[in-house]
């Protein structure tokens, strides 16, 4: 149950943040454009994303044995996953300013009303394009990272699951529109993704260079443990150092 608990926590924890930043894009296209075309172009980017689902799916991870399909999941979720812990790291000690879905909405929508809109009855497209970008790039990542997470040893269900609760949730966030978007900790969530996301890619990585791991699945857990005490003193380390002029 550990790999699966986890496996399903990391899904929707990274799903759900990927989302949310999508969510955003569309709100700012649509509350200063145009529903219809913010829509549009979501559902484009969909489409698109089927695509990449078919790619990533059968025609890549289904045709490598197991072994380096291993090496490889491990490596796709350490750049995830190190990426998200370095920016996690550098928010948390104050050298990154804070992680907000609310403050890239009010910029996509200050950018937007800087443009001219188009005739009526025409559509719209600079609006298309950009919701439509935006649904696309976040839901590449979504859908590599659920790949990776399902290569684990209990499959797609659990990453499945996962990104299924997380669809749930920004479902519900859109209805209400930025509201919920003021208050989610999303600094630390992406910090525990960070984690989550690490410690799949070295479990993956050593299992598919044919290490050993004591406790089996449960290595997920000290190693989880690992990657937080070493990320919290490079915290503490960053937030006593000064911050340099400029």
């Amino acid at each position: 149950m550990t790999a699966f608990v986890l496996t399903l926590c990391g899904a929707a924890l990274a799903v759900g943040l990927e989302l949310l930043e999508a969510l955003a894009i569309v709100l700012a296209v649509g509350s200063t454009r145009s529903w219809r075309d913010a829509l549009i172009g979501a559902a484009g980017a969909v489409a698109g994303l089927a695509l990449v689902v078919v790619v990533v799916g059968p025609l890549v991870l289904a045709r490598l044995p197991l072994g380096p399909l291993k090496v490889v999941i491990g490596v796709a979720l350490l750049l995830f996953g190190l990426e998200w812990l370095r920016k996690g790291v550098l928010r948390l000690a104050g050298r990154r300013s804070p992680s907000s879905s609310f403050k890239e909405y009010l910029e996509e929508r200050e950018a937007l009303e800087g443009m001219a809109a188009p005739p009526p009855g025409r559509p719209d497209w600079p609006a298309r394009v950009i919701a439509g970008k935006g649904v696309l790039l976040e839901g590449v990542e979504v859908v590599l990272i659920v790949a990776a997470l399902g290569a684990g040893p209990d499959g797609l269900a659990p990453a499945i699951s996962g990104a299924g609760v997380a669809v749930v949730l920004t479902v519900g966030i859109g209805l209400v529109l930025h509201r919920p978007l003021m208050r989610l900790p999303e600094s630390h969530l992406k910090y525990a993704v960070g984690i989550v996301l690490s410690s799949f890619g070295v479990f993956f990585l050593g299992e598919g260079l044919d290490v050993e791991w004591p406790l089996g699945d449960a290595a997920l857990l000290y190693i989880a443990a690992t990657l937080l005490v070493v990320s919290q003193l490079q915290v503490a380390a960053l937030g006593r150092e000064p911050v340099p002029a400029g």
